[in-house]
């Protein structure tokens, strides 16, 4: 007697063909193709993870050194100047303060420019 898998087997399918769910064409229709397609979205998936946290610091960065722009002062700088005044802000912070609250991000401006001039004195 032949054993064919039966219910396993199509609860294997319907996994797969859920999984690939709106994809146009043989990619969405065909098991073989279904996988591949799988496999290549997982590994997508996985990359795209690290590039996300990857984009979002130089989002974060680029508004910062946008907001330093009128206070005459570069990133690098500022991030320097944090560091030696022990403010322990993080980028991200950082850039929704300088976005949502700008009297406060002035503040941590002059905090900046303080220890930049610690740091020269020394």
């Amino acid at each position: 007697m032949r054993v064919t898998k039966g219910a396993a087997r199509r609860r294997a399918k319907k996994r797969l063909f859920k999984e690939a769910r709106g994809n146009r064409g043989g990619r969405g229709k065909l098991l073989r193709t279904v996988k591949e397609t799988i496999v290549r979205s997982r590994a997508y998936a996985t990359r795209d993870r690290k590039t996300r946290k990857r984009d979002f610091r130089r989002l974060w960065i680029t508004r910062i050194s946008g907001a330093l722009m009128e206070h005459g002062l570069r990133y690098s700088e500022f991030i320097h100047g944090l560091s030696v005044a022990n403010v322990a802000l993080n980028r991200k912070m950082l850039s929704e303060i300088a976005i949502h609250d700008p009297g406060v991000f002035t503040e941590i401006v002059a905090i900046a420019k303080e220890g930049l001039s610690q740091a020269a004195a020394a």
